[in-house]
């Protein structure tokens, strides 16, 4: 009501971010997950995974296929699966808050595409960003293995003799199958019901937090802050100018990354460091997305909070770690941008942002639509009935 015009432009801001990247994103990732989980291939990668994840991480098998849709897909894809694998009793609540401590994290494509690339305007940044990002990853998900106890951990033959391992998997995934009457039509319908109002409540929280970023800001809310942390910023040596987009991204990291990319008279170095520690944070935009879907369980929010936070601090570290032997020395030989972005394990990821900007509008406009004659014709199911 104060500052009318600059929360109808934030507001705008944050459902172009989602409209046009996030839900397009998304969407596909969510619809997978879904249908996987109903043929029961969560069930088969937990029998198979279980040799590697219960050791490194005191968490099933299953937590692998999380591991790996939440490393492809982003947040808050990992809080989702370890949401959905908690209400199916495959894991405890222990186990689902080690699992969902580390499997919430950045997408190779906006690490690589829209930080590096859209934002620095440098390719090389990327792969030193996405290093410390998934190493710290790691190291976040071994230390939480000493959290909690296993005692209520439910009794699953999951440790078959190396020789049986594939015959009892299938068989598992073959049991989860027959277990759901669902024709594959209906499987479908509900998977995109469900991913699409996932995807709407993520929304909300953007426009949410893009207008409060906006109104910290206009309150000066934003500077205040900056002033306590001004004595911090000194200390370590990293320009002042960096405080007001860091805490920026604090809550957004989407914007927050891009005023860092942006901010003038601060080495490289100090702005990849931030970045790192913003995207580690996840921002309190995605954290609220995750206390929400985590609010469907038992699931105890404190302790993802708590990963997030190291997650932060270890990922900055590794960032002035590797900082030599990812970035300086490929820079130093007189390898450019075009070293990494032109190499083709890795250009793909270029082109599918651009792609990803031009059609990803297209895609959530098709998508919402196909919404709304699933409900529709779910609603007139039920007159019938």
């Amino acid at each position: 009501m104060v500052y009318p015009k600059a929360a109808f432009e934030s507001s705008l801001i944050g459902l172009k971010m989602w409209w046009e990247i996030v839900f397009p994103s998304l969407l596909p990732f969510f619809i997978i997950s879904e249908l996987l989980i109903c043929f029961g291939v969560v069930r088969f990668v937990g029998v198979m995974m279980e040799p590697i994840m219960r050791p490194l991480f005191k968490v099933p098998g299953s937590g692998g296929f999380v591991w790996a849709m939440g490393i492809s897909s982003g947040f808050p894809a990992g809080a989702k699966l370890t949401a959905r694998l908690r209400q199916e009793k495959e894991i405890s609540r222990i186990e689902a808050e080690r699992l969902v401590s580390f499997t919430n994290c950045s997408n190779p494509l906006f690490i690589l595409g829209a930080v590096a690339v859209g934002f620095f305007h440098n390719a090389e940044l990327g792969v030193l960003l996405a290093a410390a990002h998934y190493i710290g990853n790691i190291i976040v998900g071994f230390i939480m293995r000493f959290y909690g106890s296993d005692d209520f951990r439910p009794r699953r033959n999951y440790s078959p003799r190396p020789d049986n391992r594939l015959s009892l998997a299938l068989d598992r995934m073959y049991q989860v199958r027959r277990s759901d009457p669902r024709p594959f039509g209906q499987q479908l319908g509900d998977a995109v019901k469900h991913s699409i109002q996932t995807l709407m409540m993520i929304g909300g929280f953007i426009l949410l937090f893009s207008v409060l970023n906006r109104m910290l800001t206009e309150f000066h809310i934003t500077m205040f802050m900056a002033s306590i942390l001004s004595t911090f910023m000194a200390l370590i040596g990293f320009a002042q100018a960096l405080i007001p987009p860091f805490l920026s991204g604090m809550f957004e990291i989407t914007l927050g990354s891009k005023l860092i990319s942006e901010t003038s008279g601060s080495v490289l170095l100090e702005q990849a460091v931030l970045v790192s520690f913003v995207l580690a944070f996840n921002g309190f935009s995605v954290q609220a997305q995750v206390a929400s879907i985590l609010a469907e369980t038992d699931i105890r929010f404190k302790p993802f909070l708590i990963a997030r936070i190291m997650h932060g601090f270890i990922a900055a570290i590794l960032t002035i770690l590797l900082w030599e032997p990812l970035y300086v020395k490929q820079t130093s030989q007189g390898r450019v941008v075009e070293t990494y972005a032109s190499h083709p394990s890795i250009s793909w990821i270029y082109d599918a942002w651009h792609s990803l900007l031009t059609i990803g509008a297209m895609i959530t406009f098709i998508s919402l639509i196909i919404f709304i004659l699933i409900h529709l014709k779910s609603i007139k199911h039920y007159k019938i009935m």
